[in-house]
């Protein structure tokens, strides 16, 4: 089985952000090759944050069916609804790490999911966390 790389939100709204530039380039790419080779796995807060940025925080918001259908269609990758268990593992994470309690249920989830690696623009680059490998794919 290929490397599960689980993606974060920025990651996510850079992909379908269209006025984001060379963000928007880098990122999509990245996703359309996770789709081609099936590794991509996401959270249900990602898709969650996700929807709220992508119809109110953008240059050009999306409609609120244009980012449903988009959801929609990422249901098609493994996603971690992230439930009580989930988030006692984030109080946890975020307490050894000394990171967010956002940013460690990030990581609960792709620990859940069994992800070799977390795409972000949030964490550093080459951090391990959790034995996950951190990765900016926008650097």
């Amino acid at each position: 089985m290929s490397d599960r790389i689980f993606v974060d939100t920025n990651i996510l709204v850079y992909a379908h952000d269209l006025s984001a530039g060379d963000r928007h380039a880098k990122a999509s790419a990245v996703i359309e090759s996770l789709w081609e080779a099936e590794t991509g796995i996401i959270s249900t807060q990602v898709l969650q944050e996700f929807y709220v940025t992508v119809t109110r925080k953008i240059k050009n918001p999306l409609t609120p069916a244009e980012a449903r259908e988009i959801i929609r269609n990422y249901l098609a990758w493994p996603v971690q609804n992230n439930d009580l268990e989930t988030t006692i593992r984030a109080s946890e994470i975020e307490e050894r790490n000394s990171l967010s309690f956002w940013d460690a249920m990030i990581v609960a989830a792709a620990l859940r999911l069994q992800a070799q690696k977390i795409i972000t623009e949030d964490l550093n680059h080459g951090q391990i966390i959790e034995g996950i490998l951190v990765e900016n794919p926008l650097i």
